[in-house]
């Protein structure tokens, strides 16, 4: 029962608040009358899936897991907007370049889209690596992607016209 009434606590408090590190999350948690460890808030975390967006000048705060599909939309399109700087797209991989420290909430935004053309996505620190199921498919997901940032392509293939896809006729 503890950790349930913490664990919802936890949500209504950085859905309300800009929390940016553990230690202010422990210390609303301590407002409320609830102490615990760092070890303790950092499980929570995990298990909560929160995730941390930014809010400007190389911040940023906890935010609660995806939830609803044209949230995670409006989401994915403001954090390409502030964040993506260039896609790359060769065969059925799109390469993905962030300003540092922001590939893994892009990757996390992305993957809740749940587009059926992205088998996986792969995050460091300033890249995502999107694996496609197929050269179509990659370039369907590059086109969203681009039309939702302001991204620059830089594709091998740019300039070419696409080879026909394994399942389009070609006479």
């Amino acid at each position: 029962m503890e950790k349930e009434r913490r664990q919802l606590l936890i949500r209504e408090i950085v859905s309300r608040h800009a929390v940016e590190t553990q230690e202010a999350l422990a210390e609303h948690l301590r407002r409320r009358g609830i102490h615990v460890t760092q070890a303790t808030i950092s499980r929570d975390i995990k298990e909560l899936g929160l995730i941390k967006i930014p809010i400007g000048e190389g911040r940023y705060r906890y935010a609660l897991p995806l939830e609803n599909p044209l949230r995670s939309e409006e989401r994915l399109r403001s954090m390409l907007r502030d964040v993506l700087v260039r896609v790359a797209r060769v065969d059925n991989l799109i390469v993905l370049r962030t300003l540092p420290g922001n590939a893994h909430a892009v990757g996390v935004l992305i993957d809740a889209q749940e587009w059926e053309e992205i088998l996986g996505t792969i995050c460091g620190d300033d890249t995502c690596l999107l694996i496609c199921a197929d050269h179509a498919a990659a370039r369907a997901v590059e086109r969203r992607l681009l039309e939702r940032s302001a991204a620059v392509s830089e594709n091998a293939d740019e300039g070419r016209e696409d080879p026909p896809d394994e399942t389009e006729s070609t006479s």
